[in-house]
């Protein structure tokens, strides 16, 4: 007969006993953009945290520095983009400590959440976010995304979550590879205006980051300029007969 102790250390021990990270997102954050402009790359997001269909946070920041070069935005699961960014933290420490005058650039970085993402996915336990890599280092600029099953590219523009269907024809319409950083924001701006009208989870809080050979910089939160009064948002079911 098994002892209470020897009980709790099996059921520790279990394979069915109480994984720690989410195996279905519980507060998610939306859709994330980024380019490649002339000095660097752009990177934006909304400020949004969605329990379920509640817009329940609206200070989440989504965008994050990693490391002398490189700059992550996630879309997905919150609290998995804090344990991947744990994840982080730890291989730019480790780097520091070799104290060798390099340091791990966005190629490398992009490289390393390949494969904690397919690893996780193997593993059927995936982290829950969709992640855009940005970054410049010894005047490569580099840009690339990476899914919650390992499927990863580089582009010169990238757009997660629904970004990816609203953003990208703006993108693909007006980007090219001189674009200044006021004509880069005033794009950014636009995708995540049209966003924000037709995304249920989008916020009118945004940042906008910028990486460059200088360094990265984070925008303080602020909101864009909307208009409401199109007739397709006043009577959206017009002509639909038959519809809801």
């Amino acid at each position: 007969m098994e002892s209470n102790s020897e009980t709790r250390q099996h059921a520790l021990l279990s394979s069915d006993y109480g994984i720690q990270r989410t195996q279905y997102p519980y507060v998610t954050g939306t859709s994330v953009v980024a380019l490649k402009y002339k000095d660097g790359i752009l990177m934006a997001a909304d400020m949004g945290g969605s329990y379920g269909s509640t817009l329940r946070y609206k200070s989440v920041e989504r965008i994050k520095p990693v490391g002398k070069h490189s700059i992550i935005g996630a879309s997905g699961e919150i609290s998995d983009f804090q344990e991947i960014m744990r994840y982080l933290d730890e291989q730019v420490l480790n780097d520091n400590m070799w104290d060798d005058r390099n340091s791990l650039g966005p190629k490398e970085i992009h490289s390393y959440l390949t494969r904690v993402m397919y690893n996780r996915r193997n593993k059927f336990d995936p982290l829950w976010n969709t992640l855009i890599l940005g970054g410049v280092k010894k005047g490569q600029k580099f840009l690339g995304m990476v899914t919650m099953i390992g499927v990863n590219f580089e582009e010169n523009h990238v757009a997660t979550g629904f970004g990816n269907h609203m953003a990208q024809p703006l993108l693909r319409a007006e980007w090219h590879e001189n674009l200044t950083f006021e004509e880069g924001v005033t794009l950014l701006e636009k995708c995540m205006r049209v966003l924000l009208y037709r995304d249920r989870s989008a916020v009118n809080k945004f940042q906008i980051a910028k990486i460059t050979e200088e360094g990265v910089t984070i925008s303080q939160p602020y909101a864009l300029k909307t208009f409401w009064g199109y007739k397709a948002f006043e009577n959206p079911t017009v002509g639909a007969e038959g519809s809801w």
